[in-house]
């Protein structure tokens, strides 16, 4: 992890949703106390067990939320794209981290200590209920994630994965190719599955002209169908 640079970067517009509500006192203080932090591609940014001290921004790149399980396998919980908020739901709860997070690729972060947030919930209820807005948001897309892991068979879940890949990081200049390179062993740990089924359902996938794939590009072709087995798990 290394500071950067950044001059360039313009937090305030960036993190708008959060700017906005404070008054301008309020956002000096919290721009004298936020970090711009770099983060290397696998770089870790927080490990599981670890005491939070920050809220976390992610304002380029792509960060893993992931769990080590039996074995050695990792189950990614997340995929976090800019500009998303993590890392601060377990200082609240005041527990540590049970999840760890790592840089998907080169990355660039925005660091907060919670008792800078802290303090300003205290003072500005609207910032409040952002915060309560984002914990139920989380808490939805989690609920709704454990019934996709544990209902789905490995078909519904890769659909689902695939498809969830799409909503979240969107697709290239040709309308069809997603816009996040994933290797089989992440994508199977995205999808709750052991590498070897995320490879062959993968190649059913495209046998059946669901998908292309090129290497770790994967272009979907037939997306109604994919929400189709993804439905019926």
């Amino acid at each position: 992890m290394s500071k950067i640079d950044f001059s360039d970067i313009n937090v305030p517009e960036l993190i708008a949703d959060m700017w906005e509500p404070l008054t301008e006192e309020q956002r000096e203080y919290l721009s004298e106390h936020f970090t711009i932090q770099n983060f290397k591609k696998n770089e870790v940014v927080h490990f599981e067990g670890e005491t939070p001290t920050h809220l976390m921004c992610l304002l380029t790149g792509k960060v893993k939320i992931y769990k080590d399980g039996v074995g050695g396998r990792s189950q990614i919980i997340r995929m976090m794209k800019p500009v998303e908020y993590f890392g601060y739901r377990a200082y609240f709860s005041e527990q540590a981290y049970v999840t760890a997070a790592a840089a998907f690729e080169p990355s660039v972060l925005c660091l907060i200590p919670m008792t800078v947030i802290t303090k300003l919930i205290r003072q500005n209820n609207d910032l409040a209920m952002f915060f309560i807005k984002q914990l139920s948001n989380d808490l939805g897309m989690s609920d709704t994630r454990t019934v996709n892991l544990t209902q789905k068979h490995i078909r519904g879940r890769l659909a689902e994965s695939l498809l969830f890949l799409k909503e979240s990081y969107g697709i290239e200049e040709d309308g069809s190719t997603l816009s996040i390179y994933l290797s089989r062993e992440d994508l199977a740990n995205l999808s709750n599955m052991t590498t070897s089924n995320a490879i062959r359902t993968l190649s059913q996938f495209a046998t059946e002209k669901l998908i292309a794939i090129d290497g770790r590009k994967i272009k979907i072709i037939e997306e109604d169908r994919l929400k189709k087995i993804s439905k019926i798990g």
